[in-house]
């Protein structure tokens, strides 16, 4: 059952995603360690089912007064891929001790009741992101987890080890919150319900286990950074790149041949006066990428280019201009022309090391341009021979 709901919510999530915001699902770099925590707060209602019921003819249903209590969780975890996680969470703390014998007993709703909490490691596996790609605008997230744990009952102070296995549904409500709907099942050791294993006879037996089943609603409150840093796209990258290398090796084949001509021209005319020749170097701009929001080079590859631009201006005494770029559909216009300058300085740097003096750079922050298409190609600096 659980698999064929499964089946048919990741159907309806992929087709609410090609129809609605087809555009907003990407692939993603892995963020850090402190990026994507998170933390969960849940009321609880658990039915409590014990291996020392059994025989007894006890109603089964999840409903009856005897079985449920209401409780609450609290649960920290942190999403290492948009598709895996895990989460450290505790549960309790009111309970029910379901023994045929108290039954038979029990004169008030109250009878049965004891005290416990549970503490489970679970791996959480969202599907939606899994199966349907990730997207920072999806309103529902569809998430499969398992895990194990331990548990007391304070009640009779014993001790259980567990597994545990639901579904968790969250529905976004903004960046930072979203609403949860947990659904829950556990599987106890015999001691669970504090009861120790076969000390009621013909009540416990091979495989028999105490069992819980739980519905949580709650809240879950989004840590730090909450969304992931799209993957930039390399080919594009080196195809922009690569036709700028092609458009200097073009001009240069130029250069080269122009001075071809004139050392033919030189070398059969007269020497009646003395010639003198001026050359006048052109090149395209040489882009260095750089990630959203910060000033440090993305990729050192860029750099072999500017520094084949460097040693042609060196050769011919040229100075060099140094353009910083933001992209200006993401952070102010402040914050971007800031962020433009310290990503033109930090070229500037690059090209002193290479041997370019100081006084032959020229820097200018452009500020948040949307000049490239795709946006992200604007988070750069050029370099060209002025």
């Amino acid at each position: 059952m659980v698999l064929a709901f499964a089946g048919v919510s990741v159907a309806g999530m992929a087709q609410n995603n090609e129809t609605t915001v087809p555009e907003m699902k990407y692939s993603v770099a892995t963020n850090s360690f402190w990026s994507n925590w998170f933390v969960q707060a849940n009321l609880v209602g658990t039915s409590f089912y014990s291996n020392e019921e059994r025989g007894w003819d006890l109603g089964n249903s999840p409903f009856k007064d005897f079985r449920t209590n209401l409780g609450f969780s609290v649960a920290i975890g942190k999403w290492f891929t948009p598709g895996l996680g895990l989460r450290t969470k505790f549960n309790g703390v009111w309970g029910r001790t379901v023994v045929a014998e108290d039954m038979e007993k029990a004169q008030g709703k109250d009878k049965n009741a004891n005290k416990y909490w549970t503490l489970n490691e679970q791996v959480l596996f969202n599907l939606s992101n899994m199966l349907c790609g990730y997207s920072d605008t999806r309103v529902w997230n569809f998430i499969p987890y398992a895990g194990a744990g331990i548990g007391r009952n304070m009640s009779a102070n014993t001790y259980a080890m567990g597994l545990s296995a639901g579904i968790l549904n969250t529905f976004r409500l903004s960046d930072r919150f979203a609403l949860n709907l947990d659904l829950a099942y556990s599987l106890w050791e015999t001691d669970m319900d504090g009861v120790t294993a076969g000390a009621i006879k013909d009540c416990s037996g091979p495989g028999s286990r105490d069992q819980m089943f739980s519905v949580e609603v709650g809240l879950t409150y989004n840590l730090g950074k909450t969304r992931w840093n799209k993957v930039p796209d390399v080919e594009a990258l080196k195809a922009l790149s690569q036709s700028q290398i092609d458009a200097l090796n073009a001009q240069l084949a130029d250069a080269q041949n122009e001075n071809a001509k004139l050392k033919d021209m030189l070398a059969n005319q007269k020497p009646v006066e003395k010639t003198t020749v001026v050359k006048e170097i052109a090149a395209a701009p040489v882009s260095v990428f750089f990630n959203i929001g910060k000033s440090k080079i993305a990729s050192k590859k860029d750099l072999q280019n500017v520094k084949d631009l460097a040693e042609i201006a060196k050769a011919n005494g040229s100075k060099l201009v140094v353009t910083g770029y933001a992209d200006s559909k993401t952070g102010s216009a402040a914050f971007n022309q800031t962020l433009s300058q310290k990503r033109a300085e930090t070229v500037a740097d690059e090209l002193v090391k290479m041997g370019v003096s100081r006084d032959n750079i020229e820097v200018v922050a452009a500020g948040g341009v949307n000049t490239l298409s795709p946006v992200s190609y604007n988070r750069r600096a050029t370099v060209a021979i002025k």
